[in-house]
C-alpha cells in the first residue's frame, strides 16, 4: 500500500470512533465546510485557503484525541502486565483532551493532557477533588503579606486587597491564620501579572448540559459574600463585589475537576509554578448582571484562604452573547507596606464561551462591571470559579 492508502485507511477508522470526532462534530464540521465553500466558491485560492486552514486545526484536535487513547490503551496493557488490580487506575477519558490552548505550539508528541496516572479515585465530599499523582511533597507556601483593612475602593485608587472572594466550607477545618504553622516565605517587591488560558475546554454537550443546569437553579443562587481583611467570612459589601453565586455544580463539578487535573501539569510549567499537592478543590458558579462586578482583589491570604494556590475562571453563557464588559484584569503589582498596589498595567481577559483562565491566587485582579440590558438571568455573564489548595 502507498502512504496515502495507509493515511487514507487510517482516517476512516478514526472517523468511525466517535470518541475521536462525535457525530454532532461532523456534522458541524460539515456544516462549515459547506458555509465556507458557498462563500468562497468563486476564488478558488480562497477555498484552498481556508480548507487548509480547517484541515489543520481538524488534524491536530484528532491527533490529540487518537494519542489520548493510543496512551490510555498503553497504561491498560502495562497495568494488565505488572498485575495491578484492575480499576486502581483510570485512563484519561478521550474526550478531556478536548481543550486548545492559544499559548505556544503543541506539536509534542506527549500531549500535556495525557498524564498517566489521572487522579480520579476520591471518595471525599464533592467539593473535595482526588489527588493528583505527580506532587512533590514540599511544605506548603504562605502568599504575600496581606495589607492591612483598606477600604473597598474602586482599584485605580488602591490596588490593595480590601476583601477577598467568598470561601466553601470545607469538610474539615482548615487554618484560622498564619500561626497554624503555615510557612512564611519572603514576598517578591514585584508581581507580574501572569495567566494561562485555553480554549474549548468542554466538549459541546458538556457546555449545553452545564447551561442547561445552571439555568434551572436560578433560585439556588444567593448573595455574593466576600472575606474580611482578619480572614472571616459571611461579609456582604455591595461597595466591593456584586453578583450571586451558587455552591452546588452536580455531575458537573466532577467533569471540570478531571479535566482541570488533566492540565495542570502544563498550566504550572507554564506559570512557572512548581508542582504542590492538592488538598481540595474549591468550585461555584458565579452569575453576573447588569451592573454586576468584583472590585480589585486577591484569592489568598490568612484564615480560610491561606492555603489556596491556583484560580480559575470558566466563562460559559447563553448564544447569541446579551453582555458586555465582565472583563477579568490581572495586575502588575509592587509591594508596598500596606501591602500589594497595582501598579497601573494589566492584562485583561474579555469573556469567551468555553474558555478557561488559570493564574496564581496571590495576583490582584478585579472584575469590571457587566452591562446587560434585559437584566434576565439567563443573559448573564457566567462562570465557574475556583481555586486549588495546597
Amino acid at each position: 500500500m502507498t502512504a496515502k492508502q495507509i493515511l487514507d485507511a487510517f482516517s476512516e477508522t478514526l472517523m468511525q470512533d466517535e470518541r475521536i470526532l462525535s457525530p454532532r462534530e461532523r456534522e458541524l464540521l460539515m456544516s462549515l465546510l459547506q458555509n465556507s465553500r458557498a462563500v468562497s466558491s468563486s476564488n478558488p485560492e480562497t477555498q484552498s485557503a481556508v480548507n487548509a486552514t480547517i484541515a489543520r486545526s481538524v488534524g491536530e484536535t484528532v491527533a490529540q484525541r487518537a494519542f489520548a487513547l493510543l496512551g490510555g490503551s498503553i497504561v491498560e496493557q502495562i497495568l494488565a502486565r505488572s498485575g495491578i488490580p484492575a480499576g486502581a487506575e483510570e485512563t484519561i477519558p478521550a474526550n478531556m483532551v478536548e481543550l486548545r490552548s492559544p499559548q505556544p505550539p503543541q506539536k509534542s508528541p506527549e500531549p500535556p493532557q495525557m498524564s498517566p496516572q489521572p487522579p480520579q479515585k476520591s471518595p471525599q465530599p464533592p467539593q473535595v477533588s482526588p489527588q493528583p499523582p505527580q506532587r512533590s511533597p514540599q511544605p506548603p507556601q504562605v502568599k504575600s503579606p496581606q495589607p492591612p483593612q483598606a477600604s473597598p475602593q474602586p482599584p485605580q485608587s488602591r490596588g490593595v486587597r480590601p476583601l477577598s472572594v467568598p470561601v466553601q466550607q470545607e469538610p474539615q477545618e482548615s487554618p484560622r491564620s498564619s500561626a497554624s504553622g503555615v510557612e512564611v516565605l519572603d514576598a517578591p517587591a514585584t508581581v507580574r501579572a501572569q495567566s494561562v488560558v485555553l480554549d474549548e475546554f468542554l466538549a459541546p454537550q458538556e457546555l449545553d448540559e452545564l447551561l442547561r443546569y445552571t439555568l434551572q437553579r436560578e433560585s439556588d443562587f444567593r448573595i455574593s459574600e466576600v472575606i474580611s481583611p482578619s480572614g472571616d467570612a459571611d461579609v456582604i459589601d455591595y461597595s466591593h463585589r456584586r453578583s450571586r453565586v451558587m455552591m452546588d455544580l452536580g455531575k458537573h463539578e466532577d467533569v471540570i475537576v478531571k479535566r482541570i487535573y488533566a492540565v495542570l501539569p502544563q498550566v504550572l510549567q507554564q506559570l512557572g509554578m512548581e508542582e504542590f499537592p492538592v488538598s481540595w478543590v474549591e468550585t461555584q458558579v458565579t452569575a453576573s448582571n447588569d451592573g454586576d462586578f468584583f472590585r480589585m482583589h486577591n484569592d489568598d491570604g490568612e484564615g480560610v484562604v491561606a492555603l489556596r494556590k491556583l484560580t480559575f475562571v470558566y466563562f460559559f453563557h447563553g448564544e447569541p452573547c446579551r453582555f458586555k464588559g465582565g472583563e477579568l484584569r490581572l495586575h502588575d503589582a509592587n509591594l508596598q507596606e500596606e501591602g500589594y498596589v497595582s501598579k497601573g498595567s494589566y492584562q485583561t481577559i474579555v469573556p469567551q464561551q468555553n474558555q478557561i483562565v488559570f493564574f496564581p491566587c496571590s495576583l490582584l485582579h478585579e472584575i469590571t462591571p457587566v452591562e446587560c440590558p434585559s437584566k434576565a438571568f439567563a443573559d448573564s455573564r457566567f462562570t465557574v470559579n475556583g481555586w486549588l489548595r495546597n
